[in-house]
């Protein structure tokens, strides 16, 4: 999907190097590659845009994989045959910006969108170099896509188990297409106005740039500043000012 306008305006009049961000889409779509995608549309917004800016950009559907029920790393030393969960988390490790997708069904994320982020939460324990917990310093979002009811139950789900891993959330993290309620033409569907609605192009593109302010941010920074947050210092005994009488 091309950008429009307006959006190749910001993207050519942009001052700032992105260069050197990596951003991961999840998919969660519950079609199989190449199955028409509608809620790949809508990453294809914020995708170009990260694209245009010289972010490295992958997009990966985890239907595609082997994907394993459980909440330990790999579950393949917890009695399954198969789990493809550590090659995908691999890339996530290694990405900036992590943006989570899902279509809605019966007014919720995917049953696929729930497994993410269940092996997301398996990852939880790890810490980075700074002893804080791993995804300290990276910033995540979400889009969601459907023609029913639930776009921001979806949201704030998605964003609060974002954020209680350690991403950081920018203001507006989120965008959505919703469809007139009931059967009717989905985001890719001829005749369905999402491509040109304004109110989804605004937020997914005010979406994509907060995530880009807000990574380059971190990343100038050195990540998220560590102190008081350091798991592994709190385990060595560091109390980082909290003053409480059974440990006077």
């Amino acid at each position: 999907m091309t950008l429009n306008e307006k959006q190749l305006e910001m993207c050519e009049n942009s001052k700032w190097d992105f260069s050197d961000l990596k951003a991961v889409f999840l998919n969660c779509t519950l079609k199989k590659s190449p199955e028409k995608s509608h809620t790949q549309g809508l990453i294809d917004i914020s995708a170009g845009i990260l694209e245009k800016n010289g972010v490295s950009v992958e997009v990966i559907r985890p239907v595609d994989y082997n994907l394993a029920f459980g909440v330990y790393g790999d579950m393949t030393e917890h009695g399954w045959d198969v789990d493809d969960w550590p090659q995908i988390y691999e890339k996530v490790k290694a990405c900036d910006i992590l943006i989570i997708t899902s279509s809605i069904w019966l007014g919720e994320k995917t049953s696929v969108c729930t497994q993410v982020i269940e092996r997301l939460y398996a990852n939880s324990h790890l810490l980075n170099e700074h002893g804080q917990y791993a995804d300290y310093g990276k910033v995540g979002g979400c889009l969601i896509t459907g023609n029913e009811d639930g776009a921001k139950h979806c949201s704030m789900n998605i964003i609060y188990s974002l954020q209680h891993l350690g991403y950081s959330i920018p203001p507006q993290a989120d965008a959505a297409w919703l469809g007139e309620a009931g059967p009717g033409p989905s985001y890719l569907d001829e005749g369905s106005g999402g491509p040109e609605n304004d109110f989804t192009n605004r937020n997914t593109t005010f979406m994509t740039w907060n995530l880009l302010h807000l990574a380059r941010i971190l990343k100038d920074a050195g990540g998220f500043p560590a102190h008081g947050n350091q798991r592994s210092e709190w385990d060595a005994g560091c109390r980082f000012d909290f003053d409480n009488p059974a440990y006077r």
